[in-house]
């Protein structure tokens, strides 16, 4: 406990009187100041009792007692000592009084006690203070380090609450609840994701104080990690402000919380290596070898069906692909699921320490996982925002845009591969953030007709009829489509056309003799066929 005007008046040695004020002596002294300056509020902070011996005061004046109490009541001035046998014999009736009127705490203090012993037994009472409190903190980082090393960022978390006399919680980078401290706090911390949220678009190390919803507590938050985007975020609530001791298990708690929640950069280093060694494994056909190579690491990942995400970053001056990768991770950490993430380079696949942020990302997670529905959701989001507001003005090439295979064996990974690659093709062609390959195979070929090259080509194919047509010669472009329609029934597309079968011939005819192509091959029929369904569609 800090020093407190009651500690100094039971000080043997100090032999100090209260004259006023005894009902406020629990308050805690910061600092003990000797000032005669009529006016010293200029150079108070707050706290401080205030020496004097009214050498330029009119202490017997009420009135000027009035004002110069209430100057120092306002300043924060915690207690008035006042030396008698100096230039007062004893202390003026206006400054008891006005001392008393204004809840002023006013100390007599004897003509044998120097001011110098009171302001060392105030520096001293401070100094074993926060001697106490550095100690107490380095055995509350003794306990949360023993806790962290036998149960775990849980077990931190526990001890840490228990040093503060309150709670604590743990976040993942995507704001959502990890553990925390005690049980019933779960529901309490999970009211403050949108602050942790804010918290993350910060750089990292940043901190925030919130309070505590329907005011229930003092909150602050604090990230966690060392590199540009934060790892984790740590809430601790308390219903008043930390203390000294308190501040050291707080900061110990996030030393020791980076430790367990970031990696080092080597570990990551050799982990995305082997889980590169892996894929290319597994891409070139090798299955049992890529067993063999991912072990207990990406072992179980091999051991169920998995799905291939491919993500394209298209910014140049951003990272669109890191938000990704933070949210598959992170969903998988939360479910214990395993997933192998990869960056891809122009070169190929590519280590951690490139350069410049990948151009693709490999991720291989378990199919119907957590990993892969938070890839959905996260998508998902981003669709939302580019149709709610013009994100294309915002800067919508930071978007990454996503494919996503069809569930597979280590096998098929090849397979799986080509699948991603070609929904996200269509994804960037269609102007959608997330593709995935069943919809191509569920959904129409026909979406697939709207490209400028596949629609040039159509044009050229029926340029010669169309030009017929427009001689007033005959309506070739009309009769080809409903006699393709009516799959080469004379008859059926003659009645469509309402012309006589026999013409319905004869325009054929001409159809192959201007296009110098034979209905009869299936393949021109398919290629007309598509042709006048792209037109159709630009039309």
């Amino acid at each position: 406990m800090p020093p407190t005007l009651a500690s100094l008046v039971h000080h043997s040695a100090l032999k100090l009187t209260v004259r006023a004020g005894e009902d406020r002596l629990d308050v805690p002294v910061r600092w003990a100041h000797v000032s005669e300056l009529a006016d010293p509020v200029p150079y108070m902070e707050g706290g401080e009792l205030l020496l004097i011996t009214a050498l330029k005061l009119d202490a017997e004046d009420p009135k000027a007692m009035r004002r110069y109490v209430k100057r120092l009541v306002g300043a924060g001035v915690v207690g008035l000592g006042f030396a008698v046998g100096v230039n007062y014999d004893e202390i003026p009736k206006a400054l008891v009084d006005t001392a008393a009127e204004e809840g002023l705490p006013l100390l007599e203090v004897p003509r044998r006690t120097p001011f110098i012993a009171i302001s060392k037994a105030v520096s001293a009472a401070i100094a074993a203070d926060q001697y106490r409190a550095v100690t107490a903190g380095f055995a509350a980082q003794r306990e949360l380090t023993r806790q962290a090393l036998a149960d775990g960022p849980e077990g931190l978390l526990a001890a840490l609450a228990a040093q503060v006399d309150g709670w604590a919680a743990l976040y993942d980078t995507s704001g959502a609840v990890v553990a925390t401290a005690p049980e019933w706090a779960g529901r309490r911390a999970a009211r403050l994701t949108a602050d942790v949220e804010r918290l993350r678009d910060r750089p990292a190390p940043a901190s925030s104080v919130v309070g505590g919803p329907d005011n229930e507590d003092r909150v602050e938050l604090h990230s966690l990690g060392t590199g540009r985007r934060p790892k984790a975020a740590l809430a601790v609530g308390t219903a008043a402000a930390l203390g000294t001791a308190e501040r050291y298990a707080v900061h110990s708690a996030i030393a020791l919380l980076t430790l367990t929640t970031e990696r080092s950069r080597s570990l990551q280093a050799a982990e995305q290596r082997i889980g590169a060694a892996v894929l290319r494994m597994l891409l070139a056909g090798q299955p049992d070898h890529a067993r063999a190579v991912a072990g207990e690491l990406f072992g179980a990942l091999l051991d169920a069906p998995f799905r291939v995400i491919l993500g394209e970053g298209t910014g140049a001056d951003r990272d669109p692909l890191g938000g990704l990768a933070e949210v598959i991770e992170s969903a998988a950490a939360r479910s214990g699921e395993a997933v192998l993430v990869v960056p891809e380079g122009p070169q190929g696949l590519q280590g951690p320490q490139g350069a410049h942020p990948p151009e693709r990302l490999v991720v291989l997670a378990v199919d119907g996982g957590a990993a892969v529905e938070a890839c959905r959701e996260y998508a998902a989001a981003l669709e939302a925002e580019r149709a709610s507001a013009d994100v294309r003005e915002q800067g919508e090439d930071d978007e990454p845009v996503v494919g996503l295979s069809a569930p597979a064996g280590p096998s098929a990974a090849a397979a799986a591969y080509k699948q991603a690659e070609q929904a996200l093709s269509v994804a960037r062609r269609r102007g959608r953030v997330f593709v995935e390959h069943e919809q191509l195979a569920a959904g129409s070929v026909l979406p697939l007709l709207a490209d400028d090259a596949v629609r040039a080509f159509a044009d050229g194919l029926l340029r010669p009829l169309s030009e017929h047509d427009a001689t007033g010669r005959g309506d070739l472009v009309a009769s080809l489509r409903a006699w393709l329609s009516r799959h080469g029934q004379w008859d059926a597309a003659a009645a469509d056309l309402g012309v006589h079968r026999h013409t319905l011939r004869y325009r054929m005819r001409r159809v192959e003799e201007i296009l110098g192509r034979s209905l009869d091959d299936p393949d021109v029929r398919m290629e007309l066929w598509l042709a006048l369904k792209a037109t159709a569609e630009a039309e």
